[in-house]
C-alpha cells in the first residue's frame, strides 16, 4: 500500500482530540438514547484508538476514562466497568505523569461505571473518593469542570455527597 500524502500522526492526533471533544459535548448533552449513544460509543472508541498511535499512557488513561464514561451513560455496566478499571490502572502505573483533576476523573469514571452496573454500594463509595480527589484539584477552573462533571448525569439515584 501507498504512503499517503498526508502526514499520519498529525492525522492521528487530530482525530484523537476532536473525536475526544466531541463525545464530552454529547455526553455533556445528556442525549443517550438510540442514534447519538451509538455515536458516542464509536467516537470514544475511536479516540482511545487514535491516542493509543500517537499519544502516550496519560492519553491512554484519560481515553480509557472516556469510554468508561460513554459505556456508563448508556447502560452497559460491564464495559463501562472494563474500561474504567483499565483507565484507573494506567493512571496507577503513571501516576508520575497525571494531573491532579486525572485522578478525581478517573475515579468519577469507575463510579459511574458501578452505578450503571446496578452496584450502588460500591458506586456510592467510590464517588465519595472522586468528590475526595476533585477536592485536591489546584487549579479553580479544572475543579469547577469536575464539580460540574460530578453533580451531572444519571447516578441512578446514588445519595448525593455534594
Amino acid at each position: 500500500m501507498p504512503e499517503p500524502s498526508f502526514d499520519k500522526s498529525a492525522a492521528h492526533r487530530w482525530y484523537a482530540v476532536e473525536l475526544n471533544n466531541a463525545t464530552w459535548d454529547w455526553l455533556e448533552a445528556e442525549d443517550y438514547n438510540g442514534p447519538s449513544a451509538e455515536r458516542m460509543v464509536h467516537a470514544a472508541h475511536a479516540s482511545c484508538y487514535h491516542w493509543l498511535q500517537v499519544g502516550g499512557a496519560v492519553n491512554h488513561a484519560r481515553a480509557e476514562c472516556l469510554v468508561a464514561n460513554v459505556h456508563a451513560a448508556i447502560g452497559d455496566g460491564s464495559g463501562a466497568i472494563r474500561h474504567a478499571l483499565r483507565g484507573v490502572e494506567l493512571a496507577q502505573v503513571n501516576a508520575g505523569e497525571l494531573s491532579d483533576w486525572d485522578w478525581a476523573f478517573a475515579y468519577d469514571a469507575l463510579a459511574r461505571a458501578h452505578a450503571a452496573a446496578g452496584d450502588n454500594e460500591q458506586a456510592s463509595g467510590v464517588r465519595l473518593q472522586a468528590r475526595e480527589l476533585g477536592n485536591k484539584i489546584a487549579d479553580k477552573d479544572d475543579k469547577a469542570f469536575f464539580d460540574k462533571w460530578h453533580r451531572a448525569g444519571n447516578w441512578h439515584d446514588l445519595a448525593s455527597d455534594s
